[in-house]
């Protein structure tokens, strides 16, 4: 099974909206128009099939809004959507929260520091990081263009939050670390974190051939994780793009592809025990 762990997919009505802010910020062309069946076309045509999209609150008022999306896609979607929901260590009753989308079926939870506004290093965070770990996945943004010391998420801090919270399972975007990939490897390559997983998304558009093999080899094999951060850009094109600057082999790409699949929790419960069957 092949899963594509980062992707975006936004309400109808702010589609257009959402992916003009996206264009603006990182000085691209989006490849996608943003609304979910867009998604899944373009993910059929990579014969990708399952993604997780990613909801999150840049406010703490947009915390219910981003998860009720959350639910309504997973519900939708159910063969080919794994819907992450949100938290905000602004919003004052993340426990009910975390509780209600659990009940719901949600297993993942996306932070965005950067867009979200907090530090990932925010002390409010520690009592949700409590709560959540053993219960969601967490997927995180990590890093951008300025030095780790002045952005409000980097690899040293995502580091400090592991070694304080060891059961916490996290997935580290972009290879550990948007435009700070030196700091990835000094702060991740040779470490023994076994909740820990990176995906590739957002990396090879700007990384140098020599880069994306020093990245896959710094870091275990089956921790590496497809993802394309759709809709700044195509899976077909992550695809291609990834096996050519990695030098990958058909085979390599294609276990880089099913990686996800071996994160406990990810799955919904009978897709897993289908492919914990097909693998032994």
């Amino acid at each position: 099974m092949h899963i594509d762990i980062h992707t975006h997919a936004f309400h109808p009505k702010i589609a257009h909206k959402a992916v003009e802010h996206l264009n603006g910020h990182y000085d691209v062309a989006c490849a996608g128009n943003g609304t979910i069946t867009n998604l899944l076309e373009n993910e059929r045509k990579a014969g990708i099939d399952m993604c997780v999209v990613l909801c999150a609150a840049t406010a703490p008022a947009q915390v219910i809004p981003a998860n009720n999306y959350a639910i309504s896609l997973q519900r939708a979607y159910p063969d080919n959507v794994i819907a992450f929901g949100t938290v905000h260590p602004g919003y004052a009753q993340w426990e009910a929260e975390l509780d209600r989308i659990e009940a719901a079926g949600i297993r993942g939870i996306k932070l965005h520091p950067d867009f979200q506004g907090f530090w990932l290093s925010d002390p409010r965070l520690l009592p949700i990081f409590e709560a959540a770990q053993g219960r969601f996945i967490f997927e995180m943004h990590i890093g951008d263009k300025i030095s780790p010391e002045k952005n409000p998420s980097c690899p040293y801090k995502l580091a400090a939050i592991l070694d304080a919270f060891p059961r916490l399972q996290v997935i580290a975007a972009h290879f550990g670390g948007y435009r700070m990939w030196a700091h990835a490897l000094k702060a991740f390559a040779g470490k023994e974190r076994p909740n820990l997983w990176f995906d590739s998304s957002s990396t090879t558009p700007f990384a140098t051939p020599m880069l994306i093999k020093n990245l896959l080899a710094a870091y275990p094999a089956d921790r590496i994780l497809f993802g394309t951060d759709w809709p700044l850009y195509d899976p077909l094109d992550e695809k291609r793009r990834l096996q050519k600057k990695g030098n990958l082999s058909d085979s390599m790409l294609e276990r880089l592809m099913s990686n996800a699949t071996a994160i406990p929790g990810l799955l919904p419960p009978q897709t897993g025990q289908a492919e914990q069957a097909i693998r032994h």
